[in-house]
């Protein structure tokens, strides 16, 4: 039997299980999912977009039902060093013994999608999408998932402190299925960090969607820390749509995992719009990774900005695939892309292909890429500094992905970062006063 039929079977054996089971409109649409899955199966690299990764692994490997492990110790350390509204899920379920949602202003609502099914489902059809989105994963993702985060600012709220969803794959070979929704209404603000981390979880599944809404003049930051086990597969998608005057910022670290596949794509339904792509990824031995984005300026006079750095060691493959799409119409758009990468090792390899499709006249816009090493030159000028050849590496190749970092807002977000940087890269990165 195939992944695919097992994924079928599994679906028919617990679908009349899953939290909204009883809901006639998502009973439906789940149905609708499983059967366009079932149909398409896996994506292929016949496929363009899927042409540099390979899912062939997922057709040889099982998965299980997600378990209930403890996490508590994991999620306390990080819980101790960033203030914010926290939701945690063990693979993939909403522990409320671990979460502390906190005192949230009026007009604010945070909670898990298992209760906001059970609650106001009605309140979600529209905001939860349908099977017709996204690659065959995402409406595998929309047939299985009961869980997730659903995070609503009402007009004009402003979150002062960051939300952060914590999703731990701690069971060996567990599946999970998040689906995180976020609505931000007219002139609302918030920050919203999703976290996904390994403990030992070995060859785990988590394929996530996060669907969000902005209206006009909202403000929303959001960052994905992906940060797991290393024989992990990660399947995201980030499917965001801009009003007119929203402001949209992503970020996307990605250190973990055995594979890695993040689709981002935000479309522009308002003029005067602006977002932001920003990307690091670090990946060594044989680990692949690969962003794959969209940005749909359909409005006049709005903004975009996208850069992605990639630090590959090792016979790692990083890949960036990006398409801004410029409608006719849209005129005044002013949109830069650029994609650079680092290699660690002669056997690494980065595949960059920046699109840009134009059909509006009076625009601005620009892309480029770059693929090289560690500059011997500055290596020298280090050197010659008093740095020995290991440390004066770790400089370089932590000043390289400093400038993503810089972006990132707010400080505590950055200093996460830079903790994972040092963690992982060689030699820890241990820079000393450097950094």
């Amino acid at each position: 039997m195939s992944t695919v039929q097992t994924w079928v079977a599994d679906f028919t054996a617990r679908g009349q299980g899953l939290t909204g089971a009883n809901i006639p409109w998502l009973a439906a649409m789940r149905k609708r999912a499983i059967d366009r899955f079932a149909s398409e199966g896996w994506p292929t690299t016949k496929q363009e977009n899927w042409r540099h990764t390979s899912l062939a692994s997922l057709e040889q490997q099982s998965f299980l039902p997600a378990g209930q492990a403890s996490v508590a110790d994991k999620v306390m350390q990080v819980r101790a060093s960033e203030p914010g509204h926290w939701l945690v899920f063990t693979d993939g379920r909403f522990d409320p013994a671990l979460s502390d949602i906190g005192d949230l202003p009026s007009g604010a609502q945070v909670q898990a999608l298992s209760v906001a099914l059970e609650h106001s489902p009605d309140a979600l059809q529209d905001l939860l999408g349908d099977e017709t989105q996204g690659a065959s994963t995402a409406a595998l993702n929309l047939a299985l998932a009961s869980d997730g985060a659903v995070i609503r600012l009402a007009r004009g709220v402003e979150l002062e402190k960051p939300v952060h969803l914590v999703f731990i794959a701690a069971s060996e070979q567990a599946a999970s299925f998040p689906r995180n929704l976020i609505q931000a209404e007219a002139g609302s603000r918030g920050v919203v960090v999703e976290h996904y981390l390994g403990q030992g979880s070995g060859a785990s599944l988590t394929n996530t969607v996060t669907r969000a809404q902005l209206a006009a003049d909202a403000h929303v930051t959001h960052l994905k820390l992906q940060h797991e086990d290393e024989q992990a597969v990660h399947l995201g998608a980030i499917d965001v749509v801009q009003g007119k005057g929203s402001v949209y910022n992503s970020h996307s670290m990605s250190f973990g995992a055995r594979l890695a596949r993040h689709d981002i794509a935000t479309d522009f339904t308002g003029d005067h719009c602006e977002t932001l792509f920003n990307g690091l990824y670090y990946v060594n031995g044989r680990r692949h990774v690969d962003h794959h984005t969209l940005i749909g300026h359909s409005m006049p006079h709005c903004i975009s900005r996208e850069y992605y750095r990639g630090v590959l060691a090792d016979t790692a493959r990083g890949v960036f695939s990006g398409r801004i799409l410029v409608a006719p119409g849209a005129d005044k758009t002013d949109a830069v892309q650029r994609s650079d990468s680092l290699l660690l090792s002669r056997m690494a390899k980065a595949d960059a292909r920046p699109e840009l499709e134009i059909y509006a006249d009076d625009v601005k816009c620009a892309h480029g890429a770059t693929v090289g090493q560690i500059d011997e030159d500055s290596l020298f000028y280090l050197r010659t500094r008093g740095l020995d050849e290991s440390s004066a590496r770790s400089v370089l190749t932590y000043a390289f992905a400093a400038e993503a970092v810089a972006r990132i807002e707010p400080e505590v977000l950055r200093r996460r970062i830079i903790g994972a940087i040092r963690s992982l890269a060689p030699n820890g990165l241990d820079l000393g006063e450097f950094a």
